[in-house]
C-alpha cells in the first residue's frame, strides 16, 4: 500500500477536520486509499502559525470540529496515523483548504486507533500490507 507523509498540523485537519484537499507543487496519478503518515518534523512555531491558518480555512468551510490536540499531534510523529481516498487531483479548486500549485482531493478519512510507527519519506512511498493489517 502507498503512503504520503503530511507535516502536523496537515495531517490532523485531514484526519480530524474536514481538510479535503493536500496541497503540493506536484501533480500525481494516484488514485485510491492511501495511509497518512505523520511526518517525524516538528518546529514548534511554524506549527503554531500553520494551524492558526487552518482554523482560519476550516471556519471558512463552515465546519465544526475538536480543536488540534498539538500533545497527541507530537505523539504521532513519525507514524502511520490513518488512511484516505484520493479521488483528483487538480489545479484549481474553490476549497477553502486549496493553497497550492496542485491540490489532491481527499475523502472518507479513516482514523486508526493505534499509531504505527515507520519511517516516512518524500513522496508517495511503499508499505508493507502486513504492517497495516
Amino acid at each position: 500500500m502507498k503512503a504520503l507523509s503530511v507535516r502536523a498540523p496537515w495531517w490532523w485537519y485531514i484526519l480530524h477536520g474536514g481538510k479535503d484537499i493536500e496541497n503540493r507543487d506536484w501533480p500525481t496519478r494516484v488514485r485510491g486509499r492511501v495511509l497518512i503518515h505523520a511526518s517525524k518534523w516538528w518546529v514548534k512555531e511554524d506549527i503554531a502559525l500553520d494551524d492558526f491558518d487552518a482554523c482560519e480555512m476550516a471556519a471558512k468551510a463552515e465546519l465544526i470540529f475538536p480543536l488540534s490536540d498539538w500533545r497527541k499531534m507530537r505523539e504521532c510523529c513519525g507514524c502511520i496515523v490513518g488512511s484516505v481516498e484520493i479521488v483528483d487531483c487538480v489545479a484549481h479548486s474553490d476549497s477553502p483548504w486549496f493553497v497550492g500549485d496542485y491540490g489532491f482531493v481527499l475523502r472518507d478519512p479513516v482514523i486508526f486507533a493505534k499509531p504505527i510507527p515507520l519511517k516516512g519519506a518524500l513522496g508517495f512511498f511503499g508499505v508493507p500490507d502486513d504492517l497495516v493489517r
